[in-house]
């Protein structure tokens, strides 16, 4: 397993209720509720709500959604048609507070382009509101956030792990998105739907189904999220959210290199691993195959699942049918609190039921509090 941060520097100098999505609304032990309504196709009725209802993990003020009262940029004029894949485009290269005006129904914009932040804007905030589905069509990556594009901008001598911008999705669906890139030493492949390298990352009540990253790869992975490098001293949250369907080379989910991890009252159920070889690649594949649901790769990280379902997972030609966590070298630990791991399989080796914890090339076992594996 390897890290990319030295390369980076050098370019700078529990049942199937749960699987889905809940119609009841989940309130943190901080006694807020992380839930909106959201749903791509719903009509007069109720809402569904993503996230995990039975988890009940402390929301911290950092993981929770951020209030979207005044926004800087508004996507619609209330009418359906009038929220497009290019107003998209447009506003988050505008940065800001981004809520969507596309009249009383739920909508699904067809993304043809990706949206791209632009690291001059601290803050990014993409609300849609619980009525917004953006669907990549099998085709298109739909965010990508890089503070080391010079396309999209460099704010510091040092790209990696810079403290901003900051990311902030909240209330959305992501469908059908697709990373077509392949792993080279340059290129940045991996994250079907939102790829962010640099900055800060948090994802709250949204859900991500059946987004794809490309088939292979030893380290290529996340077909919900891609994190590379980011911001030390905060991780990336996942709070109240859904991934259902995703299939990448490596975590069908979640996949970082170099990046610490909070996955609060979430649910990740069928997602699968598509890769073939490992890490590195066995002789004779194309690599790839591990965490069903979670890669994670680097030095000094954290992951910590709290009140979360992670079921019916696989990693078929690999390690981790749920989890696959490693550590290259200095520390970093593994966290599973009050939290649901079951039916993960693997065709590989898990060193407890649907997890590979390993660090500084030292099989360990994760932290578990209250869990069940």
């Amino acid at each position: 397993m390897r890290s990319l941060g030295d390369f980076r520097r050098l370019l700078v100098i529990l049942g199937a209720g749960l699987a889905l999505v809940t119609f009841g609304v989940g309130v943190s032990q901080a006694g807020t509720s992380a839930h909106a309504t959201t749903s791509a196709h719903a009509k007069s009725q109720a809402l569904p709500r993503y996230g995990n209802p039975a988890g009940h993990a402390a929301i911290p003020p950092a993981a929770r959604a951020v209030s979207t009262s005044h926004p800087n940029e508004t996507i619609g004029n209330g009418q359906p048609q009038s929220c497009t894949s290019a107003a998209v485009v447009r506003a988050v290269a505008k940065g800001g507070i981004i809520t969507f005006n596309c009249g009383p129904k739920p909508v699904t914009i067809l993304m043809t382009a990706e949206a791209k932040v632009v690291n001059t804007h601290r803050r990014t905030v993409i609300d849609g509101g619980g009525k917004v589905t953006l669907d990549g069509g099998g085709k298109v990556r739909i965010l990508y956030m890089n503070t080391c594009d010079p396309k999209q901008h460099y704010t510091t001598s040092d790209c990696w792990e810079q403290r901003w911008p900051q990311l902030v999705v909240q209330n959305l669906t992501f469908e059908d998105a697709y990373s077509r890139v392949r792993e080279t030493k340059t290129s940045d492949y991996g994250g079907g739907a939102i790829f962010a390298e640099g900055g800060q990352l948090k994802v709250v009540n949204s859900g991500f189904i059946n987004n794809r990253c490309y088939r292979y790869g030893p380290d290529l992975g996340g077909a919900a999220i891609r994190a590379l490098g980011m911001y030390t001293h905060r991780p990336v949250y996942v709070t109240d959210d859904t991934f259902r369907g995703g299939q990448c080379s490596n975590g069908g989910a979640l996949s970082s290199i170099d990046a610490s991890w909070e996955v609060l009252n979430s649910v990740m159920t069928g997602n699968k691993t598509t890769g073939r070889g490992e890490n590195p690649a066995a002789s004779g594949t194309p690599g790839g195959g591990s965490g069903g649901a979670i890669y994670t790769d680097g030095d000094n990280y954290n992951v910590t699942i709290n009140g979360s379902l992670i079921r019916d997972n696989t990693a078929k030609h690999g390690e981790g049918g749920a989890v696959f966590f490693v550590v290259d070298s200095g520390k970093g630990v593994l966290t599973i609190e009050y939290s649901t791991l079951h039916h993960n399989p693997t065709g590989g080796y898990d060193n407890r039921p649907g997890i590979f914890d390993d660090v500084d090339q030292k099989v360990t076992n994760p932290t578990v509090i209250h869990s069940s594996l």
